[in-house]
């Protein structure tokens, strides 16, 4: 940990730790936090050669959002979408596999602007076989989610939660290796099939990502 957060402190401004954990703001302004959270929950663990896998990170342990009447939510996230509350505008929210926590915070006086800096939105997972049930019991608690949008690797709805954060449902496949080899995985661009024919005016203007397998 300590070498962690002289790494952070090289590289990030407002770094802070306590305890168990490292908050920090990325170059973009958005503030993260690193946490030793002891939990029963299988990890999801990204290989990769220069990080040992104890060293790696385990997964999202939560979200905190800002919310100005938090109590306006409180029924969509415990009613509708199942979860538990601990108190304190935080909540757990738990599937078969895993769980997370979802917070609120009270915002800051100015008005956030959309960009660089902040999140556009929190996404939840959902089964292929759940996913129009999810959305129907979005729209019985009287929101406006979207129709299911086909994403090719995977189906998503959207809709804003009481306090305006856009919320969405993504299902758990077919996953990104219904075109690809998975032993192949990133070794090329690949796009969906309704953004095939946009090719040669996508490749030219995106960033070349290092290869850590070379």
């Amino acid at each position: 940990r300590e070498d962690l957060r002289s790494s952070l402190a090289g590289e990030a401004e407002n770094v802070v730790h306590a305890g168990e954990s490292v908050s920090f703001e990325d170059f973009e302004g958005v503030r993260h936090e690193l946490t030793l959270n002891l939990t029963a929950d299988e990890p999801l663990v990204a290989e990769h050669p220069e990080i040992p896998e104890e060293h790696a990170l385990q997964g999202f342990d939560g979200v905190r959002a800002y919310a100005v009447e938090p109590d306006r939510s409180s029924g969509l996230l415990e009613e509708t979408l199942g979860f538990e509350p601990n108190g304190d505008y935080t909540w757990t929210a738990r599937g078969d596999a895993r769980g997370g926590f979802y917070a609120y915070d009270t915002p800051p006086e100015e008005r956030g602007v959309p960009g660089a800096g902040t999140v556009h939105h929190v996404a939840w997972a959902s089964t292929i076989e759940e996913h129009e049930a999810w959305r129907q019991r979005v729209a019985e608690a009287g929101l406006h989610p979207t129709p299911v949008i086909d994403r090719f690797y995977f189906k998503s709805v959207y809709f804003r939660e009481p306090n305006g954060i856009l919320f969405e449902i993504a299902t758990l496949g077919p996953g990104f290796a219904v075109d690809e080899d998975p032993q192949h995985l990133g070794e090329r661009l690949s796009l969906p099939p309704d953004f095939e024919h946009l090719r040669e005016k996508i490749e030219p203007v995106l960033t070349p990502l290092p290869n850590p397998r070379a």
